[in-house]
């Protein structure tokens, strides 16, 4: 997603993981705007949502994922 992507005219637009099952359960979702990625556990929305610089979203994913880190 670029930072347009995921925001919507009333709010984020989030996008469940793909490691998320159909049947419910542990699942975490996404949505990018402009200045911030926000992560939210769909199971409990009442918990809040954590934002996260773009530069410390890429970061984690590219830790995480362990590929070569962008520039």
């Amino acid at each position: 997603m670029n930072s347009e992507q995921g925001m919507g005219t009333t709010g984020p637009v989030w996008c469940k993981s793909s490691y998320s099952g159909n049947e419910g359960g542990n699942c975490v979702e996404v949505a990018t705007g402009p200045g911030a990625v926000r992560v939210r556990d769909s199971k409990d929305l009442k918990s809040g949502v954590l934002a996260f610089p773009p530069e410390s979203w890429n970061a984690f994913l590219d830790r995480t994922a362990q590929r070569p880190a962008r520039k």
